[in-house]
């Protein structure tokens, strides 16, 4: 579903037809899909079906509160998108700095890994909840590394933003490390998710190019695992 987002804002909408999309996505109202062209409202239609499916099971757990969490970074995940989308048609290059505070959240590390504490039974609390979206040290250098290796796989290799990355997975270490109130199976998460991400684009993008490694990688977890 977020694949299918991304390449709406990158590649589909019109900067007047993505306001009216976000817009629709921050009110989270199917009321909301008539104002929407109709390439749109299939996407928008299958999103809040899904969060409405994973809400009504919460419910019979009485964890229902948790969506809105979910709900939360996939709607700060769209306005990531929408800011990038309005770059890219206004033709504006921006500084670092400003390309890092957006793109961190467009990474869609922060919404996969709030959003995998969903169904993870009752160790996923409120305060755990309040604890992965307050972006922790763990939570922003695990986006820091999601983010990096992704844009220098398709580039010449940055020796400064591989210093960093490497920077990053010393303070991921020492926050599983270190004492802590949060639960080792969160912080597992958490640390589990950027080992994907690392694999994915170590070599190059292999989430847009699917190639013979990555089809070896996902036999191997899926198809031959090894128990």
């Amino acid at each position: 579903m977020t694949s299918i987002l991304d390449d709406i804002y990158d590649a589909y909408g019109n900067p007047e037809e993505l306001k009216l999309f976000t817009e629709a996505i921050e009110r989270w109202d199917i009321n909301s899909i008539d104002q929407l062209p109709e390439y749109m409202k299939l996407c928008y239609a299958a999103l809040l079906d899904v969060y409405k499916e994973i809400e009504e099971e919460m419910e019979k757990e009485g964890n229902q509160y948790r969506v809105h969490y979910a709900k939360e970074v996939m709607k700060n995940q769209v306005r990531a998108y929408f800011a990038e989308a309005k770059w890219l048609h206004e033709e504006h290059v921006p500084t670092i700095e400003e390309y890092l505070h957006v793109a961190l959240v467009s990474s869609g590390y922060c919404m996969l890994a709030t959003t995998s504490l969903v169904g993870m039974g009752e160790i996923a609390t409120k305060e755990a909840f309040d604890w992965v979206t307050s972006d922790p040290k763990i939570m922003s250098s695990s986006n820091f590394i999601a983010r990096l290796m992704d844009d220098i796989s398709s580039h010449k290799a940055y020796s400064e933003f591989r210093k960093q990355i490497e920077n990053a997975w010393m303070d991921i270490s020492q926050e599983c490390l270190k004492p802590t109130a949060v639960p080792m199976p969160l912080l597992a998460r958490v640390l589990n998710l950027t080992r994907a991400a690392d694999v994915i684009y170590k070599e190059q993008d292999s989430y847009t190019h699917v190639g013979k490694v990555m089809k070896n990688n996902i036999a191997a977890f899926f198809i031959n695992p090894i128990i």
